[in-house]
């Protein structure tokens, strides 16, 4: 199973050889290589993690897809830094200079900051005081880890 996984790890890289992302059909992935689904999904989680330099991004069903996006090194220390410091909860006025931060660096827009904070400030959670500092986590790691996919693929096809 080893052989087929580095196989299939082999291809998509090959094709990342001239582009910084690439959008492929999990089914016909998993056809061509003639292996289930799960295979392929294995070898996205294990061998396509932040920690190797890349985000994986997918869609289930007849139209799904997967796209992968290779980002620097320095960026998967940056995002691993960010994810970190967002921990399991973050206070709004932490939130406000992660969105920031992002913000000077220019990966994402003023008015895409002002979203950002929009769903991350305390007036957007209507919820008991504890439960909004890991809320506000989480929202805002997903949208930070959003950021980066745009940045890595352009914003033509952001969402």
């Amino acid at each position: 199973m080893a052989a087929l996984s580095d196989s299939i790890e082999q291809f998509i890289k090959d094709l990342l050889t001239d582009d910084t992302r690439v959008e492929l059909k999990r089914n016909e992935l998993a056809q061509y290589f003639g292996c289930a689904n799960s295979q392929i999904n294995y070898v996205l989680a294990t061998r396509f993690s932040v920690n190797r330099g890349y985000l994986v991004e997918s869609r289930r069903g007849g139209s799904g897809y997967v796209r992968i996006i290779r980002i620097t090194a320095n960026e998967v220390d940056l995002l691993k830094s960010l994810i970190e410091k967002i921990g399991s909860s973050i206070s709004e006025e932490e939130a406000k200079d992660i969105i920031l931060r992002l913000h000077e660096m220019k990966l994402v827009t003023l008015s895409e900051a002002r979203l950002m904070y929009a769903a991350v400030n305390d007036g957007a959670m209507s919820m008991p005081v504890c439960s909004k500092d890991a809320l506000r986590a989480s929202v805002l790691k997903n949208v930070v880890v959003q950021a980066f996919k745009n940045a890595g693929e352009g914003r033509e096809n952001a969402v």
